[in-house]
């Protein structure tokens, strides 16, 4: 007997497959969720962290998928999928791999196979996330809606321009925090702090003002200028910054990252 195609099926059991099962938990999702990878390790850690199905066999997984969820490196996409082969029923699949198009997953695993692409935040573990969608003309209006509430169990969603995809992958990332964070508290520590407080007033300084914005309505740059008092200290630290290249660093940073995602586009 065929197995039914019920499930929501990861193809990857990956970091962001975990983030995903853990905020899906944390959310009380109920639906049956089964995870694919050919590491057995991996699959035994979420199936006894996350609860799990899992499953070690590339197609037994594809057969039970009414959703599947495609969470491999963008460098494994390809070979994937082609040793997925074609399929004879229609199936609706989502991408998460950073910068392969629409059109190369249409080319790779061809119709009746639906795509969109997905890219969701590992904050997603905590239900804090953020996730692009972007949706290929022929994917069917009620499969969006069904895409869109999974991803937001785990956070807030946007439906956004292929073409914008990549510029919002290297912009979105919590790395960004987790990189300015650990930058700021070091250079607290070099001035004196002891780690422990030089942690608690980094995160102070990036993310309770941000948290602020978000919840208010007051312009940014007027919380800018009410942070930074001319002649004050944070104003002087912020001019230095500057003139040291910061806003320059980012721009340079954000480019080399677009240029990985095109770089994955050509596959």
């Amino acid at each position: 007997m065929k197995p039914r195609p019920i499930a929501t099926v990861f193809l990857g059991g990956g970091r962001i497959t975990g983030a995903l099962l853990a905020g899906l938990r944390l959310a009380g999702y109920k639906s049956q969720l089964i995870v694919h990878d050919r590491n057995r390790y991996k699959l035994r850690e979420l199936k006894l962290q996350y609860g799990a199905i899992t499953e070690a066999g590339l197609h037994h997984a594809v057969a039970r998928a009414r959703l599947l969820i495609v969470a491999v490196r963008p460098d494994s996409v390809r070979s994937l999928l082609q040793e997925i082969g074609d399929l004879t029923r229609p199936l609706n699949a989502v991408s998460l791999a950073a910068g392969v198009p629409l059109a190369n997953l249409r080319k790779w695993l061809p119709a009746p196979v639906r795509w969109a692409r997905a890219m969701p935040s590992p904050a997603s573990r905590s239900g804090n996330g953020l996730t692009a969608l972007a949706f290929d003309r022929t994917f069917p209006p009620s499969a969006r809606r069904e895409v869109e509430a999974l991803f937001s169990r785990v956070g807030r969603v946007l439906e956004i321009p292929e073409k914008q995809f990549d510029a919002f992958t290297v912009t979105y990332s919590s790395s960004h925090g987790y990189h300015a964070l650990s930058a700021l508290a070091q250079a607290a520590q070099n001035l004196g702090l002891d780690p422990k407080t030089s942690l608690i007033a980094a995160a102070h300084g990036l993310a309770d003002g941000i948290v602020a914005w978000r919840k208010g309505r007051i312009p940014l740059d007027n919380l800018l200028q009410e942070a930074a008092t001319p002649g004050g200290t944070a104003a002087a630290a912020m001019a230095a910054m500057n003139a040291a290249g910061y806003r320059r660093t980012i721009a340079r940073g954000l480019k080399a990252g677009l240029a990985r995602a095109r770089k994955n586009a050509r596959g």
